[in-house]
């Protein structure tokens, strides 16, 4: 044991102190998750990698000219943007892998790519488009091993055979091989000329009519949102081998980006909201996986990153309990509240002792954490604030920022609703468990923060307000933020009527063709559809949907559902993409760069549309404010 806090004492100044074990059930989960063939490998969706081995197979184009240089397409990646950059549209993907089917174009070649299982083979198929350029391209296909595993890939004869001591797995192709290619590739391969479907079979040869058969058993018959999130969460789903866990980054651009992968907290909470919908394992893995990169204070950090590296100094909105609780509800599996209660508490509490003045909520970078991320200049700083946050909403335009205690002087509504909803939520969850003291603790708690939220009610306005702490004025700029008391049945049903009334439904401020703006449309700011000024995002939408759960606003909330799926559809059905954020003036998504075209928290619009439509939203009602006596 002494030798285990040298180690940790070691590590910790780098930021690399060593997680938590896991519990024997959620390494059984773990377990479940981590095994087959399936898109594990974050760098390029058109490969294919089977765990625990490690071995990958990978499909690429090389692109064939008369003039200059041939170019050469080994990793396949969704949602580029560049003129030569590949343009993926990502079909369905089986939760478990089962079924996968992309479509690629790429100068001037399109490509349909589909695979599946058979028992424990694996079978793909590549498919052409018309042919759009002057010769046809190329079409290879790679092999190897992946994350420093054992073993290797070889040629035998008419196929490549991987073989690690203890498995030995072929793999043929109906392709005609070409004379050896320069292609900058140190492992063993198949290429050739690419003008008709090419089939690739682990185990034992296949024709292209096998492998078909094999498809049309697997391809899904039905579409609609909840075959929608299980494309949407299956391409997102990718190995870490660094952790040796399965985990559902934003996106694969941004963990490429961020040297891996990158969870970020609320959003990968969403990611279990969404998982939910199909697969318990991947639902609990995700929430379980945020929770264990708790920052030694306590808090969930605002991003976690290869190397142990994560925001020390800052979180981000407290959604935690309420989606434990949440897939508690659904699920009923008291491991999993034991597995994350101690961690959800840890991080209420640090809400509390670390973001709390005269009362109120506010948002901070603490500077003074241990340890320190040398490369993170927000860390201190406004903008490390405003990331705990919405990292450039108007709302803090002229936010005063004590440059001594690194805090934001601004009461925080939307904190506030969501952090009142996590303590209720939270003793719920300790009501289970039959942690009597931490219950009265939270409700007490909630209650607190619940009477002071109420203070930034403004009857004239009818709204709950954020409040300058310098000048003790309210400010008059809204966002889907002041709507969270909602989540955390703050507002009294009076107040929640005038603010569905007056400002939900307000075609002047939050309503319209699409809805709703992460700033109200008469605030300066919302012409500038830029980031958190005036886009709509998939998690506000649900957030606001949650709390119109709590009241009795029926057609307030079946009109929010219909116009939230309206938007998901718009481009999900045109072009397969799910936006990080959408134009609230025309709803697309494409307008912009700075706007993921496949990051999964875009699928909350349409899963708030299948909630209404199943009645599966009657499930998720926060729950009653009360005292323990």
């Amino acid at each position: 044991m002494a030798g285990l806090r040298w180690l940790a004492a070691l590590l910790l100044p780098l930021g690399l102190a060593a997680q938590a074990p896991r519990s024997p059930e959620y390494d059984g989960v773990q377990q479940r998750l981590a095994r087959g063939w399936n898109t594990w490998d974050v760098y390029s969706a058109a490969a294919q990698a089977l765990l625990p081995e490690g071995f990958a197979i990978r499909v690429g184009l090389k692109h064939n000219t008369t003039l200059y240089a041939d170019a050469f397409l080994p990793d396949v990646r969704i949602g580029l943007w560049g003129k030569d950059e590949e343009n993926v549209f990502p079909g369905p993907h089986a939760w478990d892998g089962s079924y996968t089917e992309l479509r690629l174009s790429w100068r001037g070649h399109d490509v349909l790519l589909e695979t599946a299982h058979d028992g424990e083979d694996l079978v793909m198929l590549a498919t052409p488009g018309a042919l759009r350029t002057t010769l046809p391209p190329t079409l290879v296909v790679s092999t190897g091993v992946l994350w420093d595993r054992p073993g290797g890939a070889a040629r035998a004869g008419d196929h490549i055979e991987f073989s690690n001591g203890s498995r030995r797995i072929p793999v043929y192709w109906t392709g005609t091989q070409q004379e050896a290619a320069s292609l900058p590739l140190a492992t063993p391969y198949f290429a050739g000329v690419f003008q008709g479907p090419v089939g690739v079979s682990t185990g034992h040869p296949r024709s292209v009519e096998q492998i078909r058969a094999i498809l049309g058993r697997h391809r899904p018959a039905t579409g609609g949102v909840p075959q929608a999130i299980e494309t949407v969460m299956g391409w997102d789903t990718i190995y870490d081998p660094s952790q040796s866990r399965v985990i559902s980054p934003v996106s694969r651009l941004w963990s490429v980006g961020w040297g891996g992968y990158v969870l970020f907290e609320w959003d990968t909470f969403f990611a279990s909201t969404l998982a939910a919908v199909g697969d318990r394992d991947l639902a609990y893995a995700n929430a379980i996986e945020i929770l264990r990169e708790a920052a030694p204070a306590g808090l969930v950090p605002n991003y976690a990153r290869p190397g142990g590296w994560k925001s020390f100094d800052r979180s981000e909105s407290p959604v935690g309990a309420i989606t434990v609780l949440n897939l508690y509800r659904k699920f009923h599996d008291a491991w999993f509240l034991r597995d994350t209660f101690e961690p959800l508490l840890r991080w209420n509490r640090w809400w509390n002792e670390h973001r709390e003045i005269d009362g109120y909520l506010v948002l901070g970078s603490d500077l003074g954490n241990r340890p320190v991320n040398p490369d993170d200049t927000a860390v201190g700083t406004l903008q490390g604030a405003k990331y705990e946050g919405l990292d450039n909403s108007p709302m803090y335009d002229d936010a005063p920022f004590d440059t001594t205690t690194h805090r934001m002087r601004l009461a925080d509504v939307g904190i506030m609703g969501l952090y009142v909803a996590d303590c209720r939520a939270l003793a719920e969850i300790a009501d289970v468990l039959g942690r009597r003291p931490e219950a009265v603790e939270l409700r007490a708690r909630g209650e607190r923060y619940g009477a002071r939220l109420q203070t930034l009610w403004d009857e004239k306005t009818g709204m709950f307000l954020n409040r300058n702490l310098d000048t003790g004025t309210l400010s008059p700029r809204m966002s889907p933020t002041n709507f969270y008391p909602l989540v955390g049945r703050v507002a009294t049903p009076r107040q929640a009527d005038r603010m569905v009334r007056e400002h939900l439904l307000n075609p002047g401020e939050f309503w319209g063709d699409w809805v709703i703006p992460s700033i109200a449309r008469s605030d300066p700011a919302f012409k500038d559809q830029d980031y958190w000024r005036g886009r709509i995002w998939g998690p506000m939408n649900y957030l606001v949907y949650l709390g119109l759960l709590n009241y009795d606003q029926p057609a307030a909330r079946r009109q929010f559902a219909e116009k939230s799926l309206a938007l998901f559809d718009k481009e999900w059905t045109e072009k397969g993409h799910v936006h990080e954020n959408y134009n609230a003036i025309t709803g697309s998504g494409d307008d912009v760069t700075s706007s993921d075209r496949f990051y999964h928290w875009g699928a909350l619009l349409g899963l708030i549309g299948h909630l209404e439509d199943t009645g599966a939203a009657d499930g998720l009602r926060a729950p009653a404010p009360r005292l323990d006596r």
